[in-house]
């Protein structure tokens, strides 16, 4: 067999240099895995620590603990390291770990090109991270970046976008490696239709990718063009107009919303059946239901534009359009409640998050559908409401979904099972505080509070203290998480081949008594 699907242990007799060297160079799929799953641990870390920047200064009213420039930094560098440093990343991880295992496949079908779509990530953050030390500081406009604001201030610019031009060529890479993997080197007898749904996620949010990350190359080097090339796309003294950079920003950003929660789709669909021993209800209408939100999320960006002054008739459309994209997510909460009904459910950490999941994510569901209503979002929008709504579907949807794939699959990578006490004290206390810290915001929200602004009126003083009591318990928690982690890869009982006795998926024909979860992504027991 080829270097290139060597298994770890043929590499445990080098020395350190030689072990440090395997880690740069390797196109093993696993390795690369791991190394984008530790990359977006440190980066989760990191911009968990922004997070709890911004929710210390908000603790109380007045000016506390950072002036309000560096605020603002933190609120942009915070959102755009979990975007593109955490929760892409550590889906790229699973994907890189699970699809070839799960399509039967002996690696990824361009090994080089993935080891390269994954070393751009560091160095891109970097790039990112210094323009925190630059003259004017980071870019204080928010993750969206628009103009006129981000054009304004010091030389951080230049460094932002090529950032972001780094992280697009690595999302496009992967998403090309994932699109040839599944398509060429499916097992004989895997039809497109008996793949697990977490491939078919991954595979839509791949062409998702492609679709998308080239518009928002675009838009931000027209931000560039416009700073220092005199251009005047989005300058309105120039004849240019801010708006239109609106619209190409959220005809990326609204698809790039859904390709942080179709993979998470994807690992909820996992993950149900195996804890209800049943298999996935509706296998198809899932299939169908991810590849028509996908189509319908190009068709609903300027729903985040209601306050800009267009037409009537195109907030009808878009408000109409949003609504609809609630169908096709209604079928897969509904298909995840069915599985579950009457099944033999046991609730070890995987499916605890799963299940805060479903009920959280549809919370967040519910508040998306409110603000679709373009007159009622004239009040909502630029609030503390809308940050309780996405974060509501980014963090116990996306990161939910994310313990949950870790603790499922980590006997998996590791041999060793988790510490179960502490996965459910994290389950518990993550579920807890995400809840204190997100919920009150919809009332701060609702009551006119404005979101990225350091300081606020006393009326709001009691929910913002509520709120970041919930920040700092949910931050510290996570600590718990990355020491189950560690334990576990260092040792502790083994995992066996029934780790999670008893589970089904969709498509296994097999005939023992115990069908094992533990590979619940093969469909033959020759492929393992």
């Amino acid at each position: 067999m080829s270097s290139v699907v060597a298994t770890h242990d043929e590499h445990h007799d080098h020395g350190p240099a030689k072990g440090i060297l395997r880690w740069v160079f390797t196109t093993n799929h696993k390795d690369i895995g791991t190394l984008y799953l530790t990359a977006a641990l440190i980066m989760f870390l990191v911009g968990g620590a922004m997070a709890l920047v911004i929710r210390a200064e908000l603790f109380a009213p007045g000016m506390q603990f950072v002036d309000p420039l560096f605020f603002n930094q933190m609120t942009t560098l915070h959102a755009l390291i979990m975007v593109f440093g955490a929760v892409m990343p550590a889906f790229a991880g699973l994907a890189n770990w699970m699809i070839p295992i799960m399509i039967g496949a002996p690696d990824m079908a361009l090994p080089r090109l993935n080891n390269w779509s994954f070393w751009l990530l560091p160095f891109a953050f970097a790039l990112l991270a210094s323009t925190l030390f630059m003259d004017g500081g980071a870019p204080a406009a928010g993750w969206t970046l628009y103009p006129p604001l981000v054009l304004q201030g010091g030389a951080h610019l230049p460094f932002a976008i090529f950032s972001i031009h780094l992280l697009g060529i690595s999302s496009i890479m992967a998403a090309i490696n994932i699109i040839v993997t599944v398509f060429n080197m499916r097992a004989p007898g895997m039809t497109l239709m008996k793949m697990p749904l977490f491939v078919w996620t991954w595979v839509i949010t791949a062409f998702l990718l492609i679709a998308v990350m080239p518009v928002f190359a675009g838009a931000v080097t027209m931000l560039l063009t416009d700073k220092y090339f005199g251009t005047s796309f989005f300058n309105a003294a120039g004849g240019g107009d801010p708006v239109l950079y609106q619209h190409l920003f959220w005809f990326f950003g609204h698809p790039e919303v859904y390709i942080m929660i179709l993979p998470s789709f994807g690992v909820i669909s996992t993950v149900i059946p195996t804890f209800a021993r049943k298999p996935l209800f509706g296998y198809s209408s899932m299939v169908y239901a991810t590849a028509s939100i996908a189509f319908l999320s190009f068709i609903v960006w300027a729903h985040h534009q209601f306050t800009v002054g267009m037409p009537l008739a195109g907030e009808l459309y878009f408000t109409y359009a949003t609504m609809l994209i609630a169908v096709p997510t209604g079928v897969k909460v509904f298909n995840w409640i069915a599985t579950m009904w009457k099944g033999a459910m046991t609730f070890e950490t995987p499916m605890l998050f799963a299940i805060a999941f479903v009920v959280l994510f549809t919370m967040g569901g519910f508040t998306g559908l409110m603000m679709a209503i373009s007159p009622a979002d004239l009040q909502y929008h630029d609030t503390y409401f809308i940050v309780a709504h996405f974060h509501y579907v980014l963090v116990p949807g996306a990161v939910f979904a994310l313990f949950a794939a870790t603790y499922y699959w980590l006997p998996k990578w590791t041999g060793h099972m988790y510490d179960e006490r502490l996965g459910k004290l994290h389950f518990w206390l993550s579920t807890i505080s995400v809840n204190l810290l997100f919920f009150p915001q919809h009332f701060l929200g609702l009551a006119g509070m404005p979101r990225r602004i350091p300081d606020y009126a006393t009326q709001f003083a009691e929910f913002n203290a509520w709120s970041s009591v919930g920040a700092f318990v949910f931050g510290f928690s996570q600590l718990i998480f990355v020491y189950v982690i560690i334990k576990a890869i260092r040792g502790g009982e083994i995992a066996t081949y029934e780790v999670w006795e008893g589970a089904q998926k969709h498509g296994l024909e097999w005939t023992l008594p115990s069908p094992p979860p533990y590979h619940t992504w093969t469909t033959a027991p020759e492929i393992r």
